[in-house]
């Protein structure tokens, strides 16, 4: 499976959420400054929950744009046994039913999910407690998954 395609995937589906989010702030901050958001009372609090929501729609916005150059600037590597599995990796992982699970481990944009040639794959982070368990990992290697019960995963 070709991961730059995975990559530019990625990086279209972030564009579009900043695309929405950045609508929807700019809605908001309308809707917080607007003449008929002005305060009633002292309990009319209209204005007040806009820009609220103006507020941590734009700081989502920030979050996605340093998603989205962290995507853009990631140098997608060949997997190498030396290094082991790094960061841009495809993995496949399975269970001991021989469920498999794919993963593509990103620096950002944890629990977006892909569909690429049949196969749903999760992003998760170097960051997350999988991540970090699959880092230098290699074919063979177990991990665990999931607070409880645990489940013993092997990297395909």
């Amino acid at each position: 499976m070709d991961k730059q395609l995975l990559q530019q995937q990625v990086c279209q589906r972030l564009e579009a959420d900043l695309t929405t989010l950045l609508t929807a702030a700019d809605v908001a901050r309308q809707a917080a400054t607007h003449e008929e958001s002005k305060a009633e009372n002292k309990y009319d609090t209209r204005g007040l929950e806009a820009s609220y929501l103006a507020a941590g729609q734009s700081r989502r916005a920030e979050e996605i744009r340093r998603a989205l150059n962290a995507w853009r600037t990631l140098q997608i590597r060949p997997y190498d046994d030396d290094t082991g599995i790094q960061l841009g990796a495809l993995i496949c992982l399975v269970d001991d039913r021989q469920l498999e699970q794919w993963l593509l481990l990103g620096p950002d944009g944890a629990g977006l999910k892909l569909e690429r040639e049949g196969l749903e794959i999760m992003l998760i982070t170097a960051q997350a407690p999988l991540g970090q368990q699959l880092l230098g990992r290699g074919p063979g290697d177990e991990v665990q998954a999931g607070p409880s019960p645990r489940r013993i995963l092997r990297v395909l």
